[in-house]
């Protein structure tokens, strides 16, 4: 209910708002709330509320696509190593070893910048470092699972390896990359809130959670109405998504103790 309250916050809030997320009042230069600006104004004179708005539903579009694409990484990572096994799990295993050495961080602040900073760059960046611990889960699964009784009847019978995979193995671990998308996405808004605030990730005139965040900081202590309310909905976001993560692994997990499966 609260993940829902803050899509519906973020994406119909500034339909009722008097203020677009991009206008100036030169009349409101650092103003405290009002019946005008709901959450004051920056020290340029934006609305706060719109300002914030607009930079959720970047973090939130952001985080869902990156936690879509990472996950579907690796889901056909792992489950192709897994049932395929030989040179081609090692050579899967191999570059998988190798993204989890890199700085992902460092690398991240080094190619954004260069590529623009936009959310459809950023995606592909934070998702190619996301995907790796949940492809080693799949794999280890993926080689239990093949040897299973109903795997075994399907490749007997000529059903091929991408058949094979696509409906006997990936059923078995939709529990797993359900939960793994749910904690993707708060993982994934952290990071780019992250790379914003230093101002490696999304670039003006666009905004998201982490510039204004970043914009705010300098004032929080005096004047904390932009910090305060971009800083509170980055918490209750993550903070909702998490809580979702862990409600659908007790659902999904059959192992779980509250579990209804």
């Amino acid at each position: 209910m609260l993940l829902v309250f803050l899509f519906a916050l973020a994406f119909a809030g500034p339909l009722l708002s008097p203020w677009s997320w991009d206008e100036t009042d030169f009349a409101a230069f650092r103003q405290g709330p009002t019946s005008q600006h709901w959450c004051g104004t920056t020290q340029s004179g934006r609305d706060v509320f719109a300002l914030t708005l607009r930079g959720t539903q970047k973090s939130l579009l952001i985080g869902l696509c990156v936690a879509i694409v990472s996950t579907g990484l690796a889901a056909v990572v792992g489950t192709v190593a897994g049932f395929a096994g030989g040179w081609p799990d090692r050579a899967l295993m191999w570059g998988v070893d190798l993204l989890l050495v890199l700085p992902s961080f460092l690398v991240l602040a080094v190619l954004a910048p260069r590529l623009g900073g936009s959310w459809p760059v950023l995606v592909p960046l934070l998702a190619a470092f996301l995907w790796m611990v949940t492809a080693r889960v799949v794999r280890a699964m993926t080689i239990s699972l093949r040897e299973r009784e109903y795997v075994l009847a399907a490749r007997f019978l000529g059903v091929g390896a991408p058949r094979t995979i696509v409906r006997h193995i990936l059923p078995q671990l939709a529990s797993l990359l359900v939960v793994d998308a749910s904690l993707n996405v708060s993982v994934a808004i952290i990071a780019e809130s992250g790379l914003s605030y230093l101002g490696f990730g999304v670039r003006p005139p666009d905004v998201s959670l982490g510039t204004v965040i970043a914009d705010g900081r300098s004032t929080a202590t005096t004047y904390p109405w932009p910090f305060g309310f971009a800083a509170g909905l980055l918490v209750l976001i993550v903070l909702a998504v998490n809580l979702l993560g862990d409600g659908l692994r007790d659902v999904l997990d059959p192992e779980s103790g509250r579990g209804r499966w």
